[in-house]
């Protein structure tokens, strides 16, 4: 039986916002995820980084970790449903 792990999605209007370092952590660890049991989606990665700020303005925000993690859960689950035999 093969079990997949869906990180915890973030709600981006919580007034408990996660902090930069807990939204880090969640997307070290969906990307490793991506990379090592689904490699095909690897190519991904790089464009769904251009959702974080350009070079112009450096300063990440916790929000802006947030919604790339979001985009990352999402590009996995879609792949996931689309492909019900992984």
């Amino acid at each position: 039986m093969k079990m997949h792990i869906f990180p915890t999605f973030i709600s981006l209007n919580s007034k408990t916002m996660e902090t930069k370092r807990e939204l880090t952590e969640k997307i070290l660890k969906i990307t490793i995820l991506i990379q090592e049991k689904y490699p095909e989606l690897s190519k991904y990665l790089s464009e769904v980084q251009e959702t974080l700020p350009a070079l112009e303005h450096p300063e990440v925000e916790a929000e802006d970790l947030a919604k790339y993690y979001q985009t990352l859960d999402e590009m996995l689950r879609d792949y996931l449903l689309e492909h019900p035999e992984l």
